[in-house]
């Protein structure tokens, strides 16, 4: 279990539409990349959640902004990317957050 001061961590919420058919690949694409994101300095976890009504989220817990943004301007992040969009019927739609309490 990790534990961080409040103010430390940040969360990546993005929702996303995949093309249909796509799904069981985007997961092998999507734990593929994790396995080289993971080593990103700051990383807690990154999520692929699917919702009862058939819709789909993606979770990012970084240390904080710093590391987050670091992540995705890294050369790894640039090589796993575009496959990642390349199921995606239209562009995620992000949200950040802090977090606030524990």
């Amino acid at each position: 279990m990790w534990h961080f001061s409040s103010h430390s961590m940040f969360v990546m919420m993005a929702d996303i539409q995949l093309k249909e058919g796509t799904e069981d690949d985007f997961k092998a694409w999507f734990s593929e990349s994790n396995k080289v994101l993971c080593n990103s300095p700051g990383f807690i976890s990154r999520k692929f959640l699917k919702s009862g009504d058939g819709s789909y989220r993606i979770l990012v817990e970084h240390e904080s902004k710093e590391t987050f943004i670091k992540m995705h301007q890294s050369p790894e992040h640039e090589k796993v990317h575009p496959k990642g969009h390349s199921f995606m019927s239209a562009e995620p739609v992000r949200k950040t957050f802090t977090l606030a309490a524990e």
